[in-house]
């Protein structure tokens, strides 16, 4: 028989909150399972009912050079995000016309399939922030985005001065979309987390879960990451709140959400827990350097019929540090 490591007998006994502590501080992603009303007497539970689903601080107009955007095709996205939340949102925005480019550090390349599924319409780029240079450059497209995107823990891009507070001081066009898991101003904005992590965390795996047909009990999961989706086009319709702003009042601002919050606005519905519904599902066939794509177009309608996405995903990297089409300065 093999020796159980010492990770393994530093849980062995451990209550779940134990073991998720010490998981944790091993640099790992865990939960204890909890039901809504332990999840909600908890210290991060707490925090995160104390934030509304969208957070939003708002700056006042200034004086200084700003781009003439006219329409959703003439926005400008810098994203940021990785996975399916913030990618989801930048994804209907570059359905809507938004020239979207889409950065990823090289060293941490994103799963192919993400990629495939929200990078339609977009342009996708590499690039080192601890590299100087391409900082400088991510600070050059800033200078003349009309939105950012991020998805990292709450301070992860202080180092980097790309901070909201910094940026919509630095930058007074660009509104700023930031999502997280927890929260960022709770006990757990520091910790990482995940639609599944999170679905445990809140009491949706508590609800969810079912027994096994040979005893005992499992906890279980939404069908879809629902969070994820969710918060994604949460950023979205933040980000055209945002803008629209903007356009009619001047100033730009910041907009904050989270997944355990989202998770929150779900578990308040007061909806059955299973409905039986049976929706018809469109799907589109393109080529793309991937091979050929069956995919589900957008879930919103224009000028009377549906949305499309006008390019199939690029490959993964191949985009310039750049914007296309020309500059637009006004004063």
């Amino acid at each position: 028989m093999r020796r159980r490591s010492g990770r393994v007998d530093a849980l062995a006994g451990c209550s779940a909150e134990g073991a998720e502590a010490t998981l944790r501080a091993t640099g790992g992603v865990a939960v204890a399972l909890r039901d809504p009303a332990t999840w909600q007497a908890s210290a991060p539970g707490a925090a995160v009912a104390s934030e509304p689903w969208i957070r939003f601080a708002l700056e006042e107009p200034r004086a200084g050079p700003r781009r003439a955007v006219r329409a959703l095709s003439e926005l400008r996205v810098l994203d940021l995000t990785r996975v399916v939340a913030g990618p989801t949102g930048t994804r209907l925005l570059a359905a809507l016309g938004a020239d979207v480019l889409r950065i990823d550090p090289p060293g941490m390349p994103e799963l192919w399939d993400h990629h495939v599924d929200t990078g339609f319409a977009k342009r996708s780029a590499l690039a080192d922030l601890d590299d100087p240079a391409a900082l400088a450059r991510i600070r050059v497209l800033l200078a003349e985005a009309d939105v950012l995107f991020t998805g990292y823990r709450g301070a992860a891009l202080d180092r980097f001065g790309l901070n909201p507070a910094a940026l919509t001081r630095d930058y007074p066009q660009l509104v700023v979309v930031t999502l997280d898991a927890w929260e960022d101003r709770g006990p757990w904005s520091h910790e990482r987390g995940f639609d599944s992590i999170v679905q445990a965390a809140t009491g949706i795996g508590h609800l969810y879960g079912r027994p096994y047909e040979s005893g005992g009990w499992r906890p279980g999961v939404l069908p879809v990451q629902a969070l994820d989706h969710a918060t994604g086009y949460g950023m979205t319709a933040a980000a055209l709140a945002l803008l629209t702003r903007r356009h009619t009042a001047g100033g730009n601002g910041w907009a904050h959400l989270s997944l355990a919050r989202t998770a929150q606005e779900l578990l308040a519905l007061s909806a059955p827990s299973e409905i039986a519904i049976t929706l018809p599902v469109p799907v589109r066939d393109t080529p793309s350097p991937y091979g050929p794509l069956r995919y589900v177009p957008p879930p919103l309608g224009r000028d009377g019929g549906p949305l499309e996405y006008p390019t199939p995903p690029q490959q993964y990297g191949s985009s310039p540090l750049s914007w296309t089409g020309p500059e637009k300065v006004v004063w």
